[in-house]
Parts: structure tokens; C-alpha cells; sequence
């Protein structure tokens, strides 16, 4: 028989809605961003109650985007934002500037941004304490190198990741955000995480949570993955106990995420 426990925590479980990210990195004209929106972005079938989906588009092309876009249960994301506020930061977008946009949610520690512009965990940590106090909710990425993964340290990566940002922000600040477990080794490169190797990694970011954080926190945050995810793939992936949904790039681009979208109904 199961324990109450057991059974919360699968009630819980069910109850975690679904969480589908695209995000366009530094891609798209104007008039590309135009017939994305136009040809697949409105046009996503999505169900508020089950699932939440967001697209992250280059931050000038944000005003844009907001005048296209007329599917109502299809929110709009910054892809980062800066660990200052306003002030004399030239080239920096602060969360503020984001809030004051009309956007709830930011991409924040992207492999792309730790590895080519050294924002090391402490400032990815420093990046998401801003942001949630300033009124957003954080798409957290963590991740480790291939080297990582072979030399079996994948767990002592991401858990340094995730205790950098805990020792940043206070229990309640975890409603507000969603992490996102993105193997560096897959990402761009048609390599795909296994079900399993996915499914093992986002098991332990929750368990960390639990012990490190707190069980309540754990049961009900949201861990999505994000490495070469697509159409192929998804449904498989989004099947594991402890895959909440994708942050999805290339794929993003493409009519296939639609049927990414789609895949997050099977929860």
C-alpha cells in the first residue's frame, strides 16, 4: 500500500503543468520572426489548464513580437537579463526594462551565455535574485560539458549550479522559477540526451532540491529539458516521471514545435 506521502506526491506530480519554452536565440529578421508568428506561433493549439508555453525572442524584436502575437495562451520571455538594475551599464537590459516591457519571464544561465560570456554560477546566481525581485519568474538552465559527463561528474556540476542561486534566494522564490536541465553536449549538436540519462539527472536536480531546499519545493517545481529536443523525440522524453516539459531551440524555429506543443498534452 502506499504511504500518504506516496500519494501526495503523485497527486502533486500530476498537478505540475507542463512547461514548453522556445527559444529563438540570435535568430530571425523581422520579416522571419513575421511569418513564424503568423505560420505556426498563433496557431498553436494550447491547453491553459495543462500546459504553459513562452517563446523568447531576440529582445529588439520583443515590441514586435508583442504586436503579432494574438494567441492568448502563448507568453513572451526575455533570453537574459543583467545582474544590475538601471543605471550606467551600457548594453545591459536590466529586469526592470523587461518588467516595464510587460513580460513575467526571463531565460537565465544559458550554456551559451556561461560559456562564451564567463558568466560564471555566482553571477548566474546573482542574475536570478535580481530578476525574481524585480517581479519575474526565471527559466534556470543548468548543465554539464561533455567532458563532464564522461568523467561521471554530471551530478556535482549541476548540483554547484543549483547551490550557487539557493544560497541567492530565499524558499519562496522557487514559485518563481522553473529549471531547465540542458546537457551542454547536446545542445545544437543532434546529440539527445537518452530518456533515461534525462530522466536520472532531472531525478537527482529534485532530490537535491528536497534535501538542500524543501520537500514541498521539490515535489512541485517544474524541471524541463532542453538539448537537440524534437519532434521526434518529445514524446518519448515528456513521458518520464521527472520531465515537466522542453525549452526547445532549433526546433523552435521550425512547424515542428507544434508538435512539441502537442506532446506536452500526454502529462
Amino acid at each position: 500500500q502506499s504511504t500518504w506521502g506516496e500519494l501526495l506526491y503523485i497527486i502533486i506530480m500530476i498537478s505540475r503543468k507542463v512547461f514548453i519554452g522556445g527559444n529563438w536565440k540570435c535568430n530571425l529578421t523581422v520579416a522571419q520572426t513575421e511569418e513564424l508568428i503568423n505560420s505556426v506561433i498563433n496557431k498553436l493549439d494550447v491547453d491553459p489548464n495543462r500546459e504553459e508555453v513562452i517563446i523568447a525572442p531576440v529582445s529588439i524584436h520583443i515590441p514586435i513580437v508583442q504586436k503579432l502575437l494574438t494567441n492568448q495562451n502563448v507568453q513572451i520571455s526575455a533570453q537574459n537579463t543583467s545582474a544590475t538594475s538601471f543605471g550606467a551599464f551600457t548594453g545591459e537590459i536590466s529586469p526592470d526594462h523587461i518588467v516595464d516591457q510587460g513580460l513575467r519571464w526571463t531565460i537565465i544561465g544559458h550554456s551559451e551565455r556561461r560559456q562564451y560570456y564567463n558568466e560564471v554560477n555566482e553571477v548566474v546566481a546573482k542574475k536570478t535574485q535580481l530578476a525574481i525581485s524585480k517581479g519575474l519568474n526565471v527559466i534556470l538552465c543548468i548543465g554539464e560539458r561533455l567532458e563532464e559527463r564522461e568523467s561521471n561528474q554530471t551530478l556535482q556540476v549541476v548540483e554547484a549550479q543549483l547551490q550557487a542561486v539557493a544560497s541567492q534566494i530565499q524558499k519562496e522564490h522557487y514559485n518563481n522559477i522553473v529549471v531547465a536541465y540542458e546537457p551542454v553536449w547536446a545542445i545544437g549538436t543532434g546529440k539527445t540526451a537518452t530518456p533515461e540519462q534525462a530522466q536520472e539527472v532531472h531525478l537527482a536536480i529534485r532530490q537535491w532540491i528536497a534535501k538542500n531546499v524543501d520537500e514541498g519545493v521539490a515535489s512541485q517545481i517544474r524541471i524541463i529539458y532542453g538539448g537537440s529536443v524534437n519532434e521526434k523525440n518529445c514524446g518519448e522524453l515528456i513521458r518520464q516521471q521527472d520531465i515537466d516539459g522542453f525549452l526547445v531551440g532549433g526546433a523552435s524555429l521550425k512547424p515542428e514545435f507544434v508538435q512539441i506543443v502537442e506532446s506536452g498534452k500526454q502529462k
